[in-house]
Parts: C-alpha cells; structure tokens; sequence
C-alpha cells in the first residue's frame, strides 16, 4: 500500500512537469535567443532615408542620427540592414507599398498623409520612421524598442553627438575648448593615419566638404563625408558611399595617392599638403597644368603660393595651349579659396581642440 502510493506521487509530480515547465520554457524564450530576427522575419530590413531638400539640417545632422539609430535597432531585432539616401523624383509610398522597402525615415516635420502608411513613433522632435500600413507586427516591434532605448544614456549620448552646432568659426568666437570637434571624432582620428597627418586637418577637409553630414551630396554626383564621386570610390572598392567609414576610407585612400604625386624631396610637408588639397578640389591633371605653367613662367612650382600668381593667366581665352598643358582654361579661385579656407577651418580647430 505504501509503495503504491509512492508510486502514484511520483507519477502526479512527473505528469506536472511535463504540463507546466515543459510549455513555460517554449513561451520564455532563453537569454540566449534574445536578438534573434523578431518582426522582420527574413532577417534584412530595406531604408530609405529621405532628407527632402535639407542638405545639411538646419536642425541638427538627422541624417547620421537616422543611420546609427536604424543600425542600432536592426543589431537589437537581429536583423542584416541596408540603408540608401532618397533619390529626387522617386517615389518612395509605392516602394513601401509594393514591398520594396521595409522603412522610408523622414527627415522633417511633415507628415504623411496617407491611409496606406503608419508612422513609428519620433524619433526626435520631429524625424519619423514609415512603414506600409499592414505591417503592425514591425510596428509594434519598432516602437517597442524605441520606447525602450529612448531616454537611456547611449540615447542622449548620440543625440548630443548630433545634436550640437560644429560651425568651427562660431564655437571658435564664444570661446569654446572641447575634446569633440565632430560626431565622427574616432572615425577621422582611425582614417587619419593613412595620410600621416593630424586627424584634425582631415577634419577641416570633411567639414568644409559636407558639414559632417552624410547625405550631403553635389551636382555632380560627389556624396557623402568627403563628396566622393562613385567612380573614384569604385576605383578603392567602396560600394557604399553613405556608410560614414566607406566614405572616409575611400576619401582618405584617394587623398594619400594624391599626396603621394607630390612625394619628391622638393616639396616641404606644408607645400605638399597645399597641393593636396588643391587636386583633391580640382583634379590631378589641373593642378599638374598649373604647375607646368608655373615652370614656363620661370617661378618654383613647388610653392603653391608661387603657383597662384599664374592662375588669372590661365583663366583668359587667350591662353595658350601646347601639348603638355592639357586641360584647357581654368578659372582656379574656387581650388584658390578651397585650400585657403580648409587651412581656416584646420587652425580653427586647433584652437578649439589644442589636444591633437
């Protein structure tokens, strides 16, 4: 009788186990499943970053602030992303409509208004993710995490990484001394070295170029940090000229095989860098051009000082042309104030960051 009723304990406990525990550890899942693909199932997620006709943004570089944010939440879901800068014309509704993107981010105050898309919550004061309106698990997923990361302190901290005026000349007149001149600080200081120079004259460069934002682009197709044109990104293998360090790496490879044209004993690193920077402007062929000139005209055409005199010459139609001054006429006062006013920005910096 006793070992019967033990038995039939046993059998009660056992019959408990498998009822309650054994389901429980299917719903909950285990610490180490946590970031697993959730909403977006497929593991990719497709974006669009759209800044309308706000280049740099007024209101703060929402453009990076977008790009690490997405990059953060696809971490968190688990999930592969890939992000693209809007094109002009296209029309971004049908692509979320037909599913050819997963999420179209806003970059200004204005609204959708559309019954065919919801909107995540903001992101900020303003900016905000699309998605087709159909898609209320990815929704739900976004705004979940959202709610959770906004008002932490990595939060705030990339708020304030793009959130903060870094007009050089503005900081430079209210007296600021700061450790940060970018929210790409690790980034240019990493990319720097390939160049051998200080991290803070490549900083100028960038800043002068886009503002340290990566959306901005020009009219000739150069985009990113350093306006990159995609042939020459191309030519160092970067396929992905919005990606901040794509940018930089491809800017800074071609800077240093520009840099390394200019190598001979001759040049002092000062003059070097000069020239630098003026065929990064202008092209290496305009730039060898003025130096030809400057030869012929019987001035040192190591010194870009001495090389400026001869560009108003190069400017008229008269100018002759011969077989080794080949790019034709050439005005040279933007590459004149393009090397002039980098060199502005870098002592600037200087100034406001003294620790190299």
């Amino acid at each position: 009788m006793e070992y019967r009723t033990e038995s039939t304990i046993r059998r009660i406990v056992l019959t408990a186990i498998l009822v309650f525990v054994i389901p429980a550890e299917r719903l909950c899942p285990s610490p180490e499943r946590t970031g697993s693909a959730r909403a977006f199932s497929d593991g990719k997620i497709e974006c669009v970053l759209d800044t309308g006709d706000d280049m740099y943004s007024r209101s703060g570089l929402k453009a990076g602030f977008n790009y690490e944010l997405l990059h953060r939440y696809a971490e968190n879901a688990g999930c592969l992303i890939s992000i693209t800068a809007a094109e002009d014309g296209e029309n971004y509704i049908d692509s979320l409509n037909c599913g050819k993107i997963d999420i179209l981010v806003r970059l200004s105050a204005d609204s959708l208004d559309n019954p065919l898309i919801r909107k995540s919550r903001n992101v900020d004061h303003y900016c905000a993710w699309y998605l087709r309106a159909d898609r209320t698990a990815e929704m739900k997923d976004i705004n979940l995490w959202l709610n959770s990361f906004i008002g932490t302190r990595d939060y705030t901290d990339l708020q304030y990484r793009f959130y903060t005026s870094y007009d050089p000349f503005r900081r430079l007149e209210r007296g600021t001394i700061s450790g940060t001149i970018s929210p790409y600080d690790n980034l240019i200081k990493k990319h720097a070295d390939i160049l051998d120079w200080d991290w803070r004259l490549l900083a100028a460069i960038i800043y002068q170029e886009s503002r340290f934002s990566i959306s901005t682009s020009s009219s000739r197709g150069a985009t990113g940090l350093m306006q990159v044109m995609p042939s020459t990104a191309g030519y160092y293998g970067i396929t992905d000229l919005l990606d901040p360090e794509q940018n930089l790496i491809a800017g800074t490879r071609h800077l240093a095989r520009i840099q390394e044209s200019f190598s001979e004993e001759r040049f002092t690193d000062t003059e070097r860098i000069n020239f630098t920077l003026a065929a990064y402007n202008a092209g290496e062929k305009r730039i060898t051009d003025c130096r030809i000139f400057a030869m012929q005209k019987e001035l040192d055409n190591t010194k870009w000082e001495e090389v400026v005199k001869i560009i108003p010459d190069m400017r008229k139609y008269s100018f002759v042309y011969n077989d080794t001054i080949r790019s034709g006429r050439f005005r040279g006062t933007e590459t004149i104030n393009y090397v002039s006013r980098i060199m502005d920005i870098y002592d600037a910096f200087r100034e406001i960051c003294p620790e190299s």
